[in-house]
């Protein structure tokens, strides 16, 4: 019973999903930060969307078929190494577009900093499973904690939730046997460290 709440909690709270969540996240802050126009809003909200989730999906039943991963839960560090390099480029893609725009600078440098954490678990993966699930809702903390320190953004109330939230998916992960202790914590801080290093600078 509790592996299959885990495992609900786990996909509501997929690492392809929290770009996006993310991005909800800092619009409904309405600061002068993302003050755009709700049309802009909509169209980052879609880009976000596909490029970190729809396309990355898209992938994953040809490294089924192809035998490249031996099931969804890439339970082996290799077995993740392609589909994060994919994942990446998608990333790329979506970045790519978003400097098409117009945007207020944190929310390409929030974007930029997702990519960044892809590639460096990906590099990871070649000798250890870190948590990825971590890695993107530390991701969202660091975002919030930016906002905060470098732009005066009240944020706590969105600091809070995601606390509670990453205590919920961390708990999960391990309830599921999905990672060890020090697989979890790291993914958080690194997920976290990677958003506030390269919104800060």
């Amino acid at each position: 019973m509790l592996k299959k709440i885990a495992s609900i909690i786990s996909t509501i709270l997929h690492p392809l999903l929290m770009p996006t969540i993310g991005i909800l996240v800092i619009f409904s802050t309405e600061s002068h930060i993302t003050f755009i126009p709700f049309e802009f809003r909509r169209l980052v909200t879609i880009i976000v969307f596909v490029s970190t989730c729809i396309l990355p999906l898209s992938a994953i039943p040809i490294f089924l078929q192809t035998g490249i991963i031996k099931s969804i839960h890439m339970e082996t560090p290799r077995e993740r190494i392609l589909p994060l390099l994919t994942t990446g480029f998608f990333f790329i893609l979506g970045y790519y577009f978003l400097k098409k725009f117009q945007l207020p600078a944190f929310i390409p440098l929030f974007f930029l900093g997702t990519l960044v954490a892809v590639i460096i678990s990906m590099c990871i993966s070649f000798f250890w499973k870190i948590s990825i699930h971590m890695i993107g809702v530390g991701g969202l903390f660091g975002a919030l904690i930016s906002m905060t320190l470098k732009y005066g953004v009240d944020t706590n109330i969105w600091i809070m939730v995601t606390i509670a939230i990453s205590g919920l998916l961390g708990s999960s992960r391990l309830g599921a046997n999905a990672h060890s202790p020090a697989q979890v914590y790291s993914g958080f801080f690194l997920g976290c460290g990677t958003i506030c290093s390269i919104v800060m600078i």
